[in-house]
């Protein structure tokens, strides 16, 4: 997972809201859920709420075969986090595109957090990118609007907006925004194996040539996002 986004909380619609329980047990029948993350949901999952639906019906936006729809489901944990084998069993056996609100109790305090992976939908199994996420933030924070939109599409793209390292594009869509992102994580661990090349290398020839590749490294990777 990548670093936490600033503390955001949105404010879904009211006319998407469902507030219908998932049984953990509906996802056990689904071949994406390994011995491993059944137990992970036994052991931190207390109860899985699909709380709102956008899609066209109720939020009046069109959507497309990338984005038909976006599923908002919140998780009560029994300790202090979900982890991502949970939530990547979850996401595997919904067909739809997924913001997840995890929610846990420490003595009398309740946080939040938003998290999500960019699912790509195709003809097989859906694809996921990294998960990104919130920090920790009060329940009770105060939430914003959803983002201005005019299609399920672009609302998708704009509400990871906050989330990622990278800004979408005007016009740029999800799936492009992730692409971009799995080349930004490959240029940093790059750049971060030429920088311990060159703080060892004895060679100033090899020193200069290191610190030349290092520089076009670095300049792709502003370029990316």
């Amino acid at each position: 997972m990548g670093e936490p986004a600033p503390n955001l909380l949105y404010r879904w619609p009211a006319a998407a809201k469902l507030g219908s329980r998932v049984p953990k047990e509906k996802f056990y029948e689904h071949g994406t859920v390994t011995a491993a993350a059944r137990e992970k949901f036994v052991a931190e999952v207390r109860r899985i709420t699909w709380i709102y639906k956008l899609a066209e019906t109720t939020v009046n936006l069109a959507g497309s075969d990338a984005v038909p729809e976006i599923q908002v489901f919140q998780i009560d944990a029994k300790g202090n986090d979900v982890s991502e084998l949970v939530l990547t069993a979850i996401d595997k056996a919904i067909p739809f595109p997924i913001i997840f609100e995890i929610i846990r109790d420490e003595g009398d305090e309740r946080s939040i957090r938003m998290v999500a992976a960019h699912k790509h939908l195709g003809a097989g199994a859906p694809t996921l990118s990294a998960y990104y996420s919130t920090g920790w933030q009060p329940a009770y924070a105060e939430r914003e609007p959803l983002p201005i939109t005019i299609t399920l599409p672009a609302l998708y793209t704009a509400l990871f907006d906050p989330l990622i390292p990278v800004s979408a594009l005007p016009g740029e869509e999800m799936s492009e925004v992730a692409a971009r992102l799995q080349s930004v994580r490959k240029l940093e661990r790059e750049i971060a194996t030429l920088e311990r090349k060159l703080r060892t290398e004895p060679q100033l020839n090899r020193k200069v040539e290191l610190r030349r590749t290092l520089k076009k490294k670095q300049a792709e990777l502003e370029e990316q996002r």
